[in-house]
C-alpha cells in the first residue's frame, strides 16, 4: 500500500522531534528538573504493521516511556490507539532491531525482562469546548463492562487552549508559543475563504517571527509548517462538511424510521447511521484526493483495509491501486 502520513505530521510532532523541547515538556508534565537533553532517548518505531501505526512523539527519560499525542478533534478512542502504539514500540524494543541483533530479549526465559514504564498523554487544542483535564480508560471501550479489568490503560487528556492548564503552559514556554501560533492562524483565518488559508498561515508565521515566538523553528521550517497546517485544516474542513451532510441525511432517515418504530428511537438510529455514513464519505474523499492513505482511513473507520476498499467501491469511489 502507498502511505501518505503528511496530514499527521503536524507542527506539534515536528516540534517534539527536538530533544530539548521534549525534555522541557516532560519536566512540565512530571514536575521534574532534568537539564540534559541527552537524557532523552527518542523512540522511532515502525512495527511493520502499517505506516498509520505511528503517534506524534515517543521518548524515554529515566526508564519512563512517554507516549504523547496531539489532537485538534475529540477522540474517545485514544486508549485503544495508545495500546496499539505501545504494543508496536514494545515489539521493536524487545526484538532489538536497532542494535542489529537477531534474537532480541528473551521473553520466554527465566529472567524477568524489564520494560520502560509507559505514560500516555494527549494534548487537545481543538475549538470544541472540553474539560481542562480528563482521563480516558481502555475499559470504557469494553463491550461487557467489568469492575476489575484484566487489562487497563489510562490516558490523560490535557486541554492546552487559552486559560487551560496554566501551570503546564507557564512551565513549557515552547508549548505556550505553539498555541500562540495556532491562535494567530485562527484569528487571521476566522472570516477568510479557504483559498486564502496559505496566506493567513504565512501572516501568522510572520507575526510569530517578528515577536520572537518559535522564531528559529518557523524560519527553518516555514514551508513545512505552512503545508502541514493547510493539510490539517483541509482534513478538519472536510470532516465538518461531511458531518453536516450526515446529520441532515440522518435526520431525514430518522423521521422515516420514526413513523414505523417510534419517532424518538427512529431519529436516534437515523442520526447515528447518517453520521457514520458521512464520516465514511469524508474518508473516501480524502483517500481519493491523495490526502490520506488507505491504511489510515481503514483504521479511522474501524474496519480492515479489504472491508474499507469494499465500502469505498460500493459507494462509487475509485479504490487507489496498490503498489
Amino acid at each position: 500500500m502507498s502511505g501518505n502520513r503528511e496530514y499527521k505530521s503536524d507542527v506539534f510532532s515536528m516540534l517534539m522531534q527536538d530533544k530539548e523541547r521534549a525534555l522541557q515538556l516532560y519536566n512540565a508534565m512530571n514536575g521534574s528538573s532534568y537539564d540534559n537533553p541527552e537524557d532523552v532517548e527518542m523512540v522511532i518505531h515502525d512495527g511493520g504493521i502499517s505506516l498509520s501505526v505511528r503517534n506524534d512523539a515517543s521518548f524515554i527519560v529515566d526508564a519512563r516511556l512517554s507516549i504523547y499525542e496531539h489532537q485538534s478533534t475529540v477522540c474517545p478512542n485514544m486508549p485503544v490507539r495508545s495500546l496499539i502504539y505501545f504494543s508496536v514500540i514494545l515489539s521493536d524494543m524487545l526484538s532489538d532491531k536497532k542494535k542489529g541483533t537477531k534474537s532480541g530479549k528473551n521473553i520466554y526465559g527465566r529472567r524477568l525482562v524489564k520494560i520502560p514504564t509507559p505514560h500516555f498523554v494527549v494534548f487537545y487544542n481543538g475549538e470544541e469546548e472540553q474539560p481542562e483535564v480528563q482521563e480516558l480508560k481502555l475499559s470504557d471501550a469494553f463491550e461487557k463492562p467489568t469492575d476489575e479489568p484484566n487489562l487497563e490503560l489510562k490516558c490523560k487528556v490535557y486541554n492546552i487552549n487559552d486559560g487551560k492548564n496554566k501551570a503546564i503552559m507557564e512551565s513549557c514556554g515552547w508549548l505556550n508559543d505553539y498555541m500562540t501560533f495556532v491562535n494567530k492562524v485562527r484569528e487571521y483565518h476566522a472570516d477568510g475563504a479557504f483559498d486564502d488559508l496559505a496566506i493567513d498561515i504565512e501572516k501568522a508565521i510572520d507575526y510569530c517571527i517578528d515577536n520572537d515566538i518559535l522564531k528559529e523553528f518557523l524560519k527553518t521550517y516555514r514551508s513545512e509548517v505552512t503545508k502541514s497546517m493547510q493539510l490539517n485544516y483541509e482534513f478538519d474542513r472536510q470532516l465538518e462538511l461531511e458531518r453536516a451532510d450526515a446529520i441532515e441525511e440522518g435526520l431525514e432517515q430518522g423521521i422515516k424510521q420514526g413513523l414505523e418504530q417510534g419517532l424518538e428511537q427512529g431519529l436516534e438510529q437515523g442520526l447515528e447511521q447518517g453520521i457514520e455514513k458521512g464520516a465514511n464519505k469524508m474518508l473516501f474523499t480524502l483517500v481519493t484526493k491523495g490526502k490520506l492513505d488507505i491504511d489510515t482511513a481503514a483504521e479511522e473507520a474501524g474496519v480492515s483495509v479489504s472491508e474499507f476498499e469494499k465500502l469505498m467501491s460500493e459507494a462509487g469511489y475509485k479504490v487507489p491501486e496498490t503498489v
